[in-house]
């Protein structure tokens, strides 16, 4: 699922791309992946866009005071062209759903691989009026983040870390690779408990989360569409590397599963050697 980081590359390149340009057509081959009926797609067309933003893991496209909001799900992608076909998009089986097409040619597919269709589309006068947006929780790389606010956060929280990591009415923009990432760098299990965690963890999470997102935001910065994702795997200390070796200490990367997801960390690193035992067969190792 694109997190953060690689929402914010796509925001970027976008930006540079489409702004003052003006739209030529909204296409859909989708009749799910739009989920507003006011204002109609056709009240995009002529439409200079005035920018690109980013709130979370939404793709906001403000064109002249109409916003298309884009959530790319777990399998959704932007596919940039500088010069789309022709034709006219056409419902089908294609994983195209939708094509946001400008008059000087170029323009992008929304694509979605797998039979799970998720990714969303919304066209509103205002951002807010998205549901998803309305119950953002702050932006981790935001001014206004600072380390009490996240403390504030934390306090008499009994979920596990990673899961209020995740959670996006408390933390925007952060996912399953990157909760992975900062518990790695921050050396916590990701089953210990936020309320629980000392003051000098909180601040040695906070750090973690900041500059984890920080770099990974660098390191898209500039890069085509078409690279975010590489660089995001390349970019990974243990998410997606369960049995290789951890860059830090050399132990083996290992994963616990779940119903339709995993999560990877080191045992030396994070929790003090023990090994979280895979939740699809037993509870965790105390």
């Amino acid at each position: 699922m694109p997190e953060l980081p690689e929402v914010q590359g796509l925001v970027d390149f976008l930006d540079g791309r489409l702004s003052g340009h003006a739209v030529e057509a909204l296409e859909l081959a989708s009749f799910t992946v739009l989920k507003t009926v006011d204002p109609p797609p056709q009240a995009l067309a002529g439409a200079p866009v005035d920018g690109v933003h980013r709130h979370g893991k939404f793709i906001d496209i403000d064109c002249d005071g109409t916003h298309l909001v884009i959530h790319l799900a777990r399998a959704g992608w932007i596919r940039f062209s500088e010069e789309l076909p022709k034709t006219m998009l056409r419902p089908g089986k294609s994983p195209v759903a939708l094509r946001l097409r400008m008059s000087d040619g170029c323009g992008f597919d929304l694509t979605e691989a797998g039979t799970k269709k998720s990714v969303a589309a919304h066209l509103v006068r205002d951002v807010q009026d998205v549901p998803g947006i309305a119950r953002l929780g702050p932006d981790p790389l935001g001014a206004d983040f600072t380390r009490e606010v996240f403390g504030e956060i934390l306090a008499g929280r009994s979920s596990q870390i990673k899961g209020v990591l995740r959670d996006q009415s408390l933390i925007a923009g952060v996912g399953n690779a990157y909760s992975d990432e900062v518990l790695h760098v921050a050396r916590l299990s990701p089953f210990a408990h936020a309320a629980k965690l000392t003051d000098d963890e909180v601040d040695v999470l906070y750090r973690a989360l900041r500059t984890t997102l920080a770099d990974a935001v660098a390191a898209a910065s500039g890069k085509p569409a078409k690279e975010l994702k590489d660089a995001k795997r390349a970019g990974m200390r243990v998410h997606g590397r369960t049995g290789q070796a951890c860059p830090v200490c050399g132990d083996v990367v290992r994963e616990v599963s779940f119903a339709d997801s995993s999560l990877q960390y080191c045992a030396t690193c994070q929790t003090g050697g023990k090994v979280l035992a895979d939740r699809r067969t037993s509870k965790f190792l105390k």
